[in-house]
């Protein structure tokens, strides 16, 4: 999983060739609407989730699409799950040591009763995250085009193709608020879920459901 960059919404030419109309402003006049995506993709069938938000990039931003993400699987899909493996970069809003983040992948745990394994990749490598590849087949796949609105955006991110497959597209338009954390009386509680690897403390660690403790 990963956010990409923030996508701006406006007559841009995104650095590529335009399709159609010629005029396009070639950089950034002060835009007013631009939307984070969050992407899911599973390596195991290549299917894609992305979601897309117009509020700050939070822990609980990405947190409630995982959310959403699990419960748009087949209900086969999911009870074949034994333990939630998720790769993820170091960013601030989702690295070892976001405590809200934390909160909220204890109770991701809890909801679907499944163990989660979070892995970290060290800094200045997350470019290995496979959700990479994703955005990157995806800024080719729009590349030239104005995204002159969230209807355009959508569509094109729905008309893209990962692994021969069409990516599950939608839009959160929830409100999130920043800086959002736990005291370390708080975090005690989350800290004592966790089962941290001695060896990488901070990049692999796993969190066992309610009905597992």
């Amino acid at each position: 999983m990963d956010c990409k960059a923030t996508v701006k919404i406006g007559d841009y030419s995104r650095g590529g060739r335009t399709r159609g109309d010629t005029q396009a402003a070639d950089h950034d006049m002060g835009c007013q609407e631009k939307y984070t995506p969050f992407g899911v993709v599973d390596e195991d069938s290549g299917a894609l989730h992305v979601a897309f938000g117009g509020s700050a990039k939070t822990s609980d931003f990405i947190v409630d699409n995982l959310f959403a993400w699990w419960e748009q699987q087949a209900p086969e899909r999911r009870d074949g799950v034994t333990l939630l493996q998720i790769k993820a970069d170091n960013g601030p809003e989702s690295n070892g040591r976001r405590t809200q983040f934390l909160k909220r992948m204890v109770d991701f745990a809890d909801h679907i009763g499944k163990p989660i394994q979070l892995l970290y990749y060290p800094p200045y490598h997350s470019k290995y995250n496979p959700i990479e590849r994703c955005w990157g087949m995806l800024e080719k796949h729009w590349n030239g085009t104005k995204l002159v609105d969230d209807q355009t955006m959508l569509a094109w991110a729905k008309s893209m193709t990962w692994k021969g497959l069409h990516p599950l597209v939608e839009m959160n338009r929830k409100v999130y608020d920043k800086g959002i954390s736990l005291s370390k009386v708080a975090m005690q509680s989350v800290e004592a879920r966790l089962k941290r690897n001695p060896a990488l403390p901070k990049w692999d660690i796993l969190i066992k459901p309610a009905c597992e403790v």
